[in-house]
C-alpha cells in the first residue's frame, strides 16, 4: 500500500521548510538526492507539479525540458518515480539492480509515455538505485 503524498488537496506547491516538515528525518535525503542527481546526472531542473489536488504535489527534476525522476513527499519519506522506455526497461532487467526492483519493473503497467517504476526512500541505502534508474534512463 501505498503512503500518502504530504500534499493532498493544496492548491499551491509546498514551501522548503513544509516539505521538510512532512519529511521529518527523511528531509537530508531529499537534499542529498536533489543535489547528487544534478552533479552526477545534469539533472538541474527543478519543478513543481500537480496532476491533480487528490494526488498531492510532486517535484520534477528534470535535465532541460525532460522529466527523469519525480519525487513525491510523504509523512516521513518519499516515493520517486522513474518512467522508463522500452530501451531502459530492457537495460534495466539486464543490470544488477535489486531482485525485488527487477520484479516489480517486470510487473509494472506499460503506458504511452513508458513503464512506470515508483519506490519509497526512507534511508541512504535506498539512493544508490535511484541513481542506477537516472542513469538506465539518460543512457542513449
Amino acid at each position: 500500500m501505498d503512503i500518502p503524498n504530504a500534499f493532498i488537496g493544496k492548491k499551491k506547491p509546498p514551501t522548503n521548510a513544509e516539505v521538510s516538515a512532512a519529511l521529518g528525518t527523511t528531509w537530508p535525503l531529499w537534499q542529498q538526492l536533489a543535489n547528487e542527481m544534478a552533479d552526477q546526472h545534469a539533472v538541474t531542473t527543478p519543478e513543481w507539479y500537480c496532476a491533480s489536488q487528490k494526488y498531492g504535489w510532486s517535484l520534477r527534476l528534470k535535465r532541460n525540458k525532460r522529466t527523469i525522476i519525480h519525487l513525491a513527499p510523504c509523512k516521513g519519506c518519499f516515493r520517486a518515480l522513474f518512467i522508463l522506455d522500452n530501451q531502459a526497461v530492457a537495460a534495466a532487467l539486464q543490470s544488477d539492480l535489486p531482485k525485488d526492483l527487477l520484479k516489480k519493473i517486470k510487473d509494472a503497467p506499460t503506458y504511452s509515455e513508458g513503464t512506470g517504476v515508483k519506490l519509497t526512500v526512507t534511508t541512504i541505502k535506498d539512493l544508490p538505485t535511484l541513481h542506477k534508474l537516472a542513469t538506465l534512463k539518460l543512457r542513449k
